[in-house]
């Protein structure tokens, strides 16, 4: 199974996200904002990295490009969990480096689905 790395800093969804995962065998590591987010990747190096887009102090773009664009990290695929559902915050994700991107509330098939594409499950 993969090691996830889910990046939000909404409590609930945290909990939605580690929940549904780890039932289906996953071991999931959490970050509360960007930054974090960006120094866990760096020291666990992931599988696949769930990435919010608005979060306080380092947004999830931000965060995106650094992953992507990091010599340790550049290889982990980083798909964007988020509420944004313009076709622009889309785009943008996709200049940052982000493999994927999901709409909240999310739906575990759709999650996994994208999962899948980007990591072999």
């Amino acid at each position: 199974m993969a090691k996830v790395l889910v990046v939000d800093d909404s409590p609930t969804e945290i909990y939605q996200f580690k929940d549904m995962l780890e039932s289906l065998g996953h071991t999931v590591l959490t970050a509360e904002n960007g930054r974090d987010g960006v120094a866990l990747a760096n020291a666990e190096l992931p599988d696949v990295v769930l990435m919010d887009i608005v979060m306080p102090d380092m947004n999830g773009f931000q965060a995106t490009r650094q992953i992507c664009r990091g010599e340790k990290t550049k290889h982990i695929p980083v798909i964007i969990v988020s509420s944004k559902d313009q076709e622009t915050d889309k785009v943008w994700g996709e200049r940052q480096g982000a493999a994927g991107y999901v709409t909240k509330p999310i739906r575990d098939n759709e999650l996994l689905s994208v999962m899948r594409k980007v990591i072999d499950l």
